[in-house]
């Protein structure tokens, strides 16, 4: 079942592509955009990882961390870091443990098995602020920023 806004996230551990370990707990005290794409190295799945990438500063600055999510392996995902030159976490979920906590998998786009384009933004005190269930792979960061930008405001 979907998170709702005001609902705590599911939580999750996980080894990333690069071996860093990555946790919800782990992020408590700050933003987490938990982003979750289909297919690694596609050309949407790399347009969306790369407007992530550009935006790092801007995330950064709001004491926000990225995470991208997909059902592919590790190698899958290694293999998309070094074609995007991604510095953030990228989670193989190839168990689906994570996709289905987070109820994304299979459907939206049409591709089952895999995990949905669909985004998370969590509250530093782990509780689901936003839920972008269809996302643009060409805008996710600016949307999510623009959401952020908000919630830190009201925040303060």
């Amino acid at each position: 079942m979907t998170p709702t806004p005001g609902q705590m996230a599911p939580a999750f551990s996980a080894l990333s592509d690069n071996g860093e370990h990555v946790s919800l707990e782990g992020l408590r005290g700050f933003w987490a955009v938990l982003y979750f794409y289909p297919r690694a190295g596609t050309p949407g799945c790399s347009i969306e990882a790369q407007r992530f990438e550009a935006s790092l500063p801007e995330f950064s600055r709001l004491n926000a961390r990225v995470i991208g999510v997909s059902t592919d392996t590790e190698a899958a995902q290694a293999k998309m870091r070094e074609k995007c030159s991604l510095s953030f976490p990228l989670l193989p979920d190839s168990k689906k443990e994570i996709a289905r906590a987070y109820g994304v998998m299979g459907g939206l786009t049409g591709l089952f098995g895999v995990a949905d384009r669909q985004t998370f933004l969590i509250d530093p005190q782990g509780k689901v602020a936003f839920h972008w269930k269809k996302v643009n792979p060409m805008n996710p960061a600016k949307d999510v920023l623009d959401k952020l930008e908000g919630l830190t405001a009201a925040y303060s």
